[in-house]
């Protein structure tokens, strides 16, 4: 394994002070969560123990990412670039990315009205959320409600009652394809998005992430 590792790391081309750039994103929604460096030996390190290792350059010394927060970010692939000088990490965080607290390192808008201050706090609404996040997002939101079971929630009624949530899919299934004959695109969209909505509620219920049903999409590419 030591072996393999080293040759893996071989395949990557280090800068002059032996270091190489690392952007690790989220592995089920593609989201962005810190960037970082690597030298050899925390390249290695990510590799043999598939948990994130990286290089500080102020401290001049390898971590392990999470290894005092508990925020363990578990590898499930590293990638690297055409000129082999830049990586990119996948992986399952077990908590927040970034030190303050925040989902990821990238939590304000350069255009914005956050604080630029090292460490400072982000805007409420900002940034805005792009479409490769929504789902991810929505999911964060659906199983948040599951945990804390705010009275009044349509999420909760749907998830106590996975029979009616089923009843919801079919329905607005109906409706997205009456939509697509008589109605405008933005009605399409909208009543698409009702869809995917229930459709996540109705897997909660079950314990299916949308990443499951996405990877499933995955293998089938190649046999259709």
């Amino acid at each position: 394994m030591v072996v393999q590792t080293a040759r893996d790391a071989a395949k990557v081309r280090f800068d002059e002070r032996g270091l190489v750039p690392c952007v690790m994103q989220d592995a089920r929604s593609g989201e962005v969560l810190t960037l970082a460096y690597m030298n050899d030996q925390a390249l290695q390190l990510t590799l043999e123990t598939r948990e994130i290792h990286f290089y500080s350059r102020s401290r001049r010394e390898i971590w392990r990412k999470g290894g005092t927060s508990g925020n363990i970010q578990r590898v499930r692939q590293v990638r690297y670039d055409c000129d082999g000088d830049a990586l990119v990490a996948l992986v399952d965080p077990a908590g927040p990315a970034c030190h303050t607290g925040a989902r990821s390192c990238f939590y304000r808008d350069i255009e914005g009205s956050a604080d630029p201050g090292v460490d400072a706090p982000g805007a409420p609404g900002e940034p805005a959320l792009l479409p490769y996040e929504a789902l991810a997002a929505l999911e964060r939101t659906l199983v948040s409600r599951q945990h804390s079971r705010p009275e009044g929630s349509y999420t909760v009624e749907l998830l106590e009652d996975p029979r009616l949530a089923g009843d919801k899919v079919r329905e607005e299934a109906s409706e997205v394809v009456k939509a697509v004959h008589s109605e405008s695109e933005e009605r399409v969209a909208e009543e698409g998005a009702d869809v995917v909505y229930h459709l996540a509620v109705l897997l909660l219920s079950r314990g299916v992430s949308m990443a499951e049903v996405l990877q499933i999409l995955n293998g089938r590419r190649r046999s259709r």
